[in-house]
């Protein structure tokens, strides 16, 4: 039996990032470009890095996914029905199955992120 290797979240040198920008139909401020690097992905989980210009949109999560991710340089706020959180270097944050608000990127961010699917 071959043991899995260990997965390094931090290595993007040599590698190419999915770029795209928020739906139209969901853009409250700007158009940032968005770079995510998936790491890893096994089962009902994927990891990687993700970078964002400023700007603001409309999240809706399903009912089955989550997200815990971890800021490493930057700062987000998140909108939702009970308030508004700041997110900045070093803090970690779980944006909850059926989630619905707004992500917002104040300042540049890069951060890792974990996706669960929990129905998966």
């Amino acid at each position: 039996m071959t043991t899995p290797n260990i997965v390094l979240i931090d290595a993007t040198a040599g590698r190419e990032p999915a770029l795209d920008q928020p739906r139209a139909d969901r853009r409250v401020q700007g158009a940032p470009q968005r770079r995510t690097w998936t790491l890893h992905e096994a089962g009902p989980m994927s990891a990687g890095i993700w970078e964002c210009e400023p700007g603001r949109w409309r999240i809706v999560f399903p009912a089955g996914r989550q997200e815990y991710f971890h800021v490493l340089q930057g700062r987000v706020r998140l909108h939702g029905p009970a308030g508004t959180v700041d997110i900045g270097p070093g803090q970690g944050a779980v944006i909850p199955p059926g989630f619905e608000g707004e992500f917002e990127v104040v300042e540049a961010v890069r951060k890792h992120f974990v996706f669960v699917d929990v129905n998966a």
